[in-house]
C-alpha cells in the first residue's frame, strides 16, 4: 500500500505545480508561452475591404458597410514602394487567386438590334401610262403573290385604241409600198416603226403588240402586266376608277431578299466593313440562325439617337422572314488596338471570289456582271478580304476581375514573386465578355490577382503606399519640379494659426506649422470640400483621434461637437467611440497639441 500511495501523492503534486506555473505566467495553455500568444493576438488585425473603418482587433462585419472583415498582418510593409507582401495565412483567408495574362488573337463581338424591311432594289410600282378607266383588278387585295408577266388589271383607254389603229394603218401602207417597189418605201417603214414604238411606250408589251398585228384588230381594253415577280404590298386603285397618266395602281416587292437595318454606336460601326458576314436571330424564329452581309454603312450619325445605320442583305428564299420583325445580330470584329478595318481579313466564302459593289450577296467565281443591277463585279480583295489566311494581330488579355477601376484610374496587382503583389497602372482596351484587353502595364505570362484584389488594395492603403484611390502617390517629380501631388489643381487658401482647443497651448511655428506641406492629393481634395473655418481646424488637428488616420484620407472629415469642442473624425465609424469616451480622445488631442 505504501508504493501506490507515494505515486498518487507525486501525481497530485505535479498537477498542482503545473497549475501554479500556468497561473503565474511561466507557461501557457497554448504551448508557446505568454509572450508568444500575446504577440500573435496583437499582430492580427481585421480590416474592411472597402476601408470604411480603421483596423479592428476582432473578426466580424464592418459597422459601416456590413462587409465581412478580413485578416491582415499589421506592420507588414515589406515589398517596396509599389508592392506589398501577403503571408500565406492571410492569402487563404482572403481567397486571393491569380491567373496568367495571355497574348492571343482576340475578336470583339458587337451585339446590335434591328428590324427587317423591304429590299428597296427589289421594289416596283405599276402606274398608268395613259389616261383611262380600270375595268377590272385581277390582283384585288394586298398580299397577292404574282409572277413576272401576270395580268394585274384591265384598262380601258381610247388613246391606246387610236394608237393601235395608227399602227395597223402604217403597217398596211408599208406592206403595199414594199410590194409595189415604189419610191418612198423607206419613209413608210419608218412610220410603221414609230407607230409600233409608240404602243410600247404607252405600256403595251411586245407580245400584246404582236397579237394586234396578227389579228389586225385594235382593242379598246388592254391588260396591265406585272413588271417583276413578287408580292402586292399596296393596292392604290379600285375597279371602275378613272386614272391619269402616271397615277400609281400597284406597288410590288420581291421578298426573296430583305434588308436588316441595324443601329450601331459610331465606334462599333467604324470596325465593320462592306461585305462582312453578320449572324442574326429573328424574334419570330427563336433558336434559328440567319446570315447576311453588310451592304451599306451610313456615313452620317443620327443626331437624335447618336447611332449609325448599317444595312445587311438577308436571303429570304423560303419566305419565312417577315417585314418589320425584330432581329438580334452579332458581328465579330477585331479587338486589336488601332486596327479596325485597316488590315486584310480572311473570309473563306470570299477567298478568290468576285463580288458586286452594290449587292454583297452576289458572289461569283469568275468576273462578270451583277445579276441584279448589271454593273461589273470586282475582286473581293478590293473590299479588304484576303485570298489566303492571314496572321491575326494579338493583344494581352486578362480576366475582367483582375482590374480595379475608380474614376479614370485602372489598376491591377501582379504577383512578381511568391506572396509579393505589385501595383500596376494599366491602360484598358475593349471588353471581351469576362475578359478585357490590356494595352499597357502588364506583360504576357505575368500572374495577376483575380480574387481578393480589394484586400491587397486595402493593405496598400494601410501601409501608405499607392493604391486604387491614389495610384500615382509615389510618382517622381514632374518637369516643372513639382511632384504629382503638389501639381494638383485644387489650391487651398493660406491657413493662419488657431487654437486647436481652448485649454491647449499655441502650436509653435504659427502658420508654417499648419500649412499644406506633406498632404497628399487625396487629402487636399477632401479638405477642399470643407468651409474655410472648418478646414483650418482640420488641418491643425491633422489626424483622427479614434483611428489615428490622416483627416481627409477617407473622404471629407466629419465634424463632431464634443463637450463644446469641435473635433473632426475620419469617418462615421469613429463617431460612436468618440462620443462614448470623449474625455479619453480630448486628452489625446491635447497631448498631440503639446507635442
Amino acid at each position: 500500500m505504501l508504493m501506490p500511495a507515494l505515486l498518487l501523492a507525486s501525481g497530485i503534486l505535479v498537477i498542482v505545480a503545473l497549475g501554479v506555473a500556468q497561473r503565474t505566467g511561466w507557461i501557457s495553455a497554448g504551448g508557446g508561452g505568454k509572450g508568444t500568444a500575446a504577440a500573435t493576438k496583437e499582430d492580427v488585425l481585421y480590416i474592411c475591404p472597402m476601408m470604411c473603418t480603421p483596423p479592428l482587433s476582432e473578426p466580424g462585419r464592418c459597422p459601416v458597410c456590413a462587409m465581412e472583415l478580413v485578416a491582415s498582418t499589421s506592420g507588414d510593409d515589406g515589398g517596396g514602394e509599389r508592392s506589398i507582401e501577403i503571408d500565406p495565412v492571410a492569402r487563404r483567408v482572403a481567397n486571393i487567386t491569380t491567373a496568367a495574362a495571355e497574348r492571343m488573337a482576340v475578336w470583339r463581338p458587337i451585339r446590335a438590334v434591328g428590324h427587317l424591311t423591304y429590299d428597296e432594289s427589289q421594289m416596283k410600282t405599276l402606274a398608268a401610262y395613259v389616261d383611262g378607266r380600270i375595268d377590272r383588278l385581277y390582283a384585288d387585295y394586298t398580299g397577292v403573290v404574282v409572277e413576272k408577266g401576270d395580268d394585274l388589271a384591265l384598262l380601258y383607254s381610247p388613246q391606246l385604241f387610236t394608237a393601235q389603229t395608227e399602227l395597223l394603218a402604217a403597217r398596211r401602207t408599208a406592206q403595199q409600198v414594199k410590194s409595189s417597189d415604189l419610191p418612198g418605201s423607206l419613209d413608210t417603214g419608218n412610220l410603221y416603226a414609230s407607230a409600233r414604238r409608240k404602243l410600247i411606250d404607252l405600256g403595251m408589251t411586245e407580245e400584246q403588240v404582236a397579237r394586234i398585228e396578227e389579228t389586225e384588230t385594235p382593242v379598246t381594253r388592254i391588260e396591265l402586266v406585272a413588271p417583276i415577280g413578287g408580292t402586292v404590298i399596296d393596292k392604290l386603285a379600285h375597279e371602275g376608277e378613272y386614272v391619269k397618266t402616271g397615277q400609281s395602281i400597284y406597288r410590288l416587292a420581291d421578298l426573296s431578299s430583305l434588308w436588316l437595318v441595324l443601329e450601331l454606336f459610331p465606334e462599333d460601326s467604324a470596325a465593320v466593313r462592306y461585305g462582312q458576314r453578320v449572324e442574326a436571330e429573328v424574334a419570330s424564329l427563336p433558336g434559328e440562325a440567319i446570315a447576311g452581309r453588310v451592304a451599306f454603312i451610313d456615313p452620317v450619325v443620327d443626331r437624335r439617337t447618336r447611332t449609325v445605320a448599317v444595312r445587311v442583305v438577308i436571303d429570304n428564299g423560303l419566305g419565312r422572314l417577315k417585314v418589320g420583325d425584330y432581329v438580334t445580330a452579332h458581328i465579330n470584329v477585331r479587338a486589336s488596338h488601332g486596327d479596325a478595318t485597316g488590315g486584310p481579313a480572311y473570309d473563306p466564302d470570299l477567298a478568290g471570289k468576285w463580288i458586286s459593289p452594290r449587292h454583297p450577296h452576289v458572289i461569283q467565281d469568275e468576273p462578270g456582271q451583277c445579276r441584279m443591277c448589271g454593273i461589273d463585279l470586282v475582286p473581293a480583295t478590293a473590299f479588304g478580304f484576303a485570298e489566303e489566311p492571314v496572321p491575326e494581330p494579338t493583344e494581352i488579355v486578362v480576366p475582367r476581375d483582375a482590374v480595379l477601376m475608380a474614376g479614370g484610374d485602372s489598376v491591377a496587382y501582379v504577383e512578381v514573386e511568391a506572396g509579393r503583389f505589385e501595383l500596376r497602372v494599366v491602360e484598358l482596351g475593349p471588353s471581351l465578355g469576362d475578359r478585357i484587353v490590356i494595352l499597357d502595364g502588364i506583360e504576357a505570362g505575368e500572374e495577376v490577382a483575380v480574387g481578393g484584389n480589394f484586400l491587397i488594395d486595402s493593405q496598400m492603403q494601410l501601409a501608405g503606399k499607392p493604391s486604387l484611390i491614389d495610384p500615382n502617390k509615389l510618382e517622381p517629380a514632374t518637369d516643372d519640379g513639382q511632384s504629382g501631388e503638389d501639381a494638383f489643381e485644387i489650391e487651398l487658401p493660406p491657413i493662419g494659426p488657431i487654437e486647436l482647443l481652448e485649454s491647449g497651448p499655441e502650436s509653435p511655428g504659427g502658420a508654417d506649422a499648419a500649412d499644406e506641406e506633406g498632404m497628399t492629393a487625396e487629402v487636399r481634395a477632401a479638405l477642399a470640400k470643407l468651409s474655410a473655418e472648418d478646414r483650418e481646424v482640420a488641418v491643425r488637428q491633422k489626424t483622427c483621434p479614434v483611428a489615428d488616420m490622416p483627416l481627409g484620407s477617407m473622404g471629407p472629415p466629419i465634424k463632431v461637437d464634443v463637450e463644446g469642442t469641435p473635433v473632426f473624425i475620419c469617418c462615421e465609424g469613429c463617431r460612436g467611440k468618440l462620443l462614448a469616451e470623449p474625455a479619453k480622445y480630448l486628452a489625446k488631442l491635447r497631448e498631440g497639441a503639446d507635442e
